[in-house]
């Protein structure tokens, strides 16, 4: 076990963040749950430690790193699954007050384990459709970032993600390094969902050869009270 927290923090030193030991120790309890319950039900089909630690947890909290993002701030996971990059944005920087939105009630189950495991705070699971809560005024234009990992083309992520931000909020997509084509397709559905940019951030995780970028856009008007269409709607005739 000692090994395991060792070779976490040192794979967090390469990438120039430095953790606290109960930071290195709720990443590793963190680990072992998605370890435990993804025995139980599809979590990740990442499940070698030290690639749960690169591929998931630095990959999640990497550009807020590069980009010295505030970290005060309301924050929504959209699609969070197994809680990324939602629950380790919240591990190493504990001031963000996060949500995290998924649709599968077993994963709601799994990411209230880690909360109530890792005694976080400000932090709450929330079950159901982006489609829903966005319509929703306690939920709609109300945080001050929506993020989104692994989880739809950008033309029908903006219609899921835009609708939740603040004027002036941003909209944060992680995705791989071949995105040009993707962010063009939603030139149109950024425009009229109320945002702009995009400003996109290339990188390479450290200790690796995989691209990444983070796409940002930010919100300067009201997604059309319209927006977002019912569900299946918007994956069937994406704007």
């Amino acid at each position: 076990m000692q090994n395991k927290q060792d070779n976490l923090i040192k794979t967090f030193q390469n990438a120039g963040i430095s953790l606290s030991l109960a930071q290195a120790d709720a990443f590793l309890q963190y680990a072992l749950l998605l370890e435990e319950w993804n025995q139980k039900i599809n979590l990740t089909a990442i499940t070698d430690f030290q690639e749960v630690v690169h591929k998931h947890f630095l990959d999640s909290v990497y550009p807020f790193t590069l980009l010295k993002a505030d970290t005060d701030i309301t924050l929504l996971d959209v699609g969070s699954g197994a809680g990324f990059p939602g629950i380790p944005l919240k591990i190493l920087f504990p001031k963000l007050q996060i949500s995290l939105l998924d649709s599968l009630n077993k994963r709601i189950r799994f990411l209230n384990e880690v909360i109530g495991q890792l005694h976080l705070t400000n932090i709450r699971a929330i079950h159901g459709r982006a489609e829903d809560f966005a319509k929703q005024m306690d939920y709609r234009e109300q945080f001050d970032m929506v993020t989104a990992r692994a989880v739809a083309p950008m033309r029908i992520l903006a219609e899921y993600c835009l609708p939740f931000v603040r004027l002036g909020g941003y909209f944060w997509a992680y995705k791989a390094e071949n995105v040009a084509e993707e962010v063009k397709l939603a030139e149109k559905a950024i425009s009229i969902l109320g945002g702009v940019g995009p400003e996109s951030l290339h990188y390479t995780l450290p200790e690796s050869e995989a691209g990444r970028s983070l796409i940002q856009y930010q919100k300067i008007a009201l997604s059309p009270a319209s927006y977002p269409r019912k569900a299946g709607t918007i994956a069937k005739k994406p704007l």
